[in-house]
């Protein structure tokens, strides 16, 4: 991304709006809604959840934090000393936390999956561009085909050397890179999850990149979560009621290295090509390791193969938007 998202998070915790009746759990008390807002792998994160007690709710959110900040110094790609900024870096890594191994192995079996369509190691490509479009005076019609051609030289998800017992990571071509992003978000989620599930919470939307809703509010209803209208990602076209799911949505138009919108950030691995600036897919799972990535697949997958890919992906539902509204939605 070419302009830093501010770092800046916080909590508030607010009354219920006016006119609406609070929500009861056992006892009488009254359930209230709590909300964090801030910035996860660079993107806008949320925690909502219904709370008796705000110490309770305080504690929690601050436990899921720390969770967050945990996870975000092993896959951010814009921290240097992340664990993924180290392999990029030297070519291995030794002493791979546990959270990156097992995030590495779903993206490496996505890859499989999928043929290759999804490929953590696309980096390369992804750099290329942006130094392309960063760099004074680009080329409007993008790198030199001399120049994508070598970076995409280096993508290959079966040349990522894995392990598990000696914790080590390796590439096994120098210059190869790892973009977890498209994955990593879902992963995060569902471990800040597990933790204010750990302290007591089962009524809640975490939204690490990628939203996943626990159980329903407390007044039974699902959590309403909307898809993004790819011409303007600040209006929606379809909404989504969840309840124990998460959304993953991949979209070009979530980064434009240009300002024609012709280069997006999700690349075609086979030809360098990106993806479409205004069609976007939305993919609903029970997790958000599964939803996340596999959403990326579910874009950049030829149509023929769509059905496939959710069902060994392990989604349920995949929804194509463009700015129109729902185009296509495969089902598994």
């Amino acid at each position: 991304m070419s302009t830093a998202i501010s770092r800046r998070r916080f909590i508030t915790f607010i009354a219920a709006a006016a006119g609406v009746p609070l929500l009861l759990k056992a006892g009488g008390a009254q359930a209230r809604p709590a909300r964090w807002d801030g910035t996860a792998l660079g993107a806008p994160a949320s925690i909502q959840l219904y709370h008796t007690d705000e110490a309770q709710a305080r504690a929690a959110i601050a436990a899921g934090l720390d969770e967050l900040k945990r996870l975000e110094a092993i896959f951010s790609v814009y921290r240097a000393d992340s664990s993924i900024s180290m392999l990029n870096r030297e070519g291995v890594l030794e002493n791979a936390p546990d959270d990156f191994i097992a995030m590495l192995a779903r993206a490496l079996s996505l890859a499989s999956i999928s043929d290759g369509v999804y490929d953590p190691t696309i980096q390369p490509v992804w750099q290329l561009y942006f130094r392309h479009f960063t760099a004074s005076n680009p080329d409007p019609a993008g790198p030199a085909p001399r120049d994508l051609a070598a970076a995409l030289a280096l993508v290959d998800w079966r040349a990522v050397e894995v392990d598990a017992g000696r914790k080590r990571v390796s590439f096994a071509r120098s210059g190869m890179g790892l973009t977890l992003n498209s994955g990593a978000q879902g992963y995060i989620t569902d471990r800040v999850t597990d933790v204010l599930r750990a302290h007591g919470f089962d009524r809640m939307l975490v939204d690490m990149g990628e939203p996943r809703a626990l159980s329903a509010k407390p007044d039974g209803s699902a959590w309403r979560i909307a898809i993004a209208n790819p011409a303007d990602p600040g209006s929606t076209v379809a909404t989504l009621e969840v309840v124990d799911k998460c959304v993953s949505t991949s979209g070009g138009y979530g980064t434009l290295f240009d300002s024609a919108g012709a280069f997006t950030h999700i690349i075609n691995t086979r030809t360098g090509s990106t993806a479409p600036a205004l069609l976007g897919v939305s993919v609903v799972a029970d997790s958000g390791i599964v939803a996340d990535g596999l959403s990326t697949a579910m874009l950049m997958a030829p149509a023929e193969r769509r059905l496939a890919i959710l069902k060994a992906g392990g989604g349920q539902k995949a929804i194509y938007v463009t700015p129109e509204g729902v185009v296509s939605t495969v089902e598994a």
